[in-house]
Order: structure tokens, then sequence, then C-alpha cells
């Protein structure tokens, strides 16, 4: 599998904003729909948001609603996300993931998966 390599994680204070990225080839980004999901300490990784390669669609998890905003760039075969309020709960490891099913939230769903980024919000 083609890799996925993330960016744009740090160290910010509750309230900042962050906006990760997510590139990918070509043949990985025009094939599949792009989500974001992320794993604190201690916990299980959690599903954030997906986009959907045909038609745009989002979705999101209902603790970031509102607050996250998910894109893709066609051009640049980047996906993005854009957080914004974040908390101190929003601190873990964000991870880009690809997958073929429409709106899954389901790790088991995603079949490629970036390293990882950490997002770390003081309070």
């Amino acid at each position: 599998q083609e890799p996925l390599v993330e960016s744009g994680g740090g160290l910010v204070q509750a309230g900042d904003s962050l906006r990760l990225s997510c590139a990918a080839s070509a043949r990985t980004f025009g094939g599949n729909n792009m989500g974001w999901f992320r794993q604190a300490p201690g916990k299980e990784r959690e599903f954030v948001a997906l986009i959907s390669r045909s038609d745009g669609v989002q979705w999101y998890a209902d603790s970031v609603k509102g607050r996250f905003t998910i894109s893709r760039d066609n051009a640049k075969n980047t996906v993005y996300l854009q957080m914004n309020s974040l908390k101190p709960e929003d601190t873990a490891v964000y991870y880009c993931a690809t997958t073929t099913s429409y709106g899954s939230r389901w790790t088991d769903h995603y079949n490629n998966w970036g390293q990882g980024t950490q997002v770390t919000v003081s309070a």
C-alpha cells in the first residue's frame, strides 16, 4: 500500500486551532474515501471524521461536530482536518486512513493508515 503522510500536529492551548494534513498518492486519493481517527493514551482508536470521494459528503463524531471540518483538495491529493476550539480532551495521536466503505466509522473498514501526528491541547 502506498503511504499516507500526516502533518500539522503540535502543542496548543485550549481554544486554539490546528490544521492537520494528510498527503496521499494520486491513486490512493482518487480511489478512496478519506478519514481521520484519533487515539488517546490508554484508549481505543476512535473515529473523528470522514469525507466521501464521490460526492464530498462528510461525517463527524459527535464529540467534534461543529468544531472540526474535514476537506479534501483533489489537485493536491491531500485531505485536511481543521480543528477549532480545541479542548484538552482532544489530545491524541491523529491518524489519516482510507476506506472504500461509504460512511463507515469502523476501524476494520479502513485498510491503509498513516503514521499519526500528535496533537496536545493544554488547559
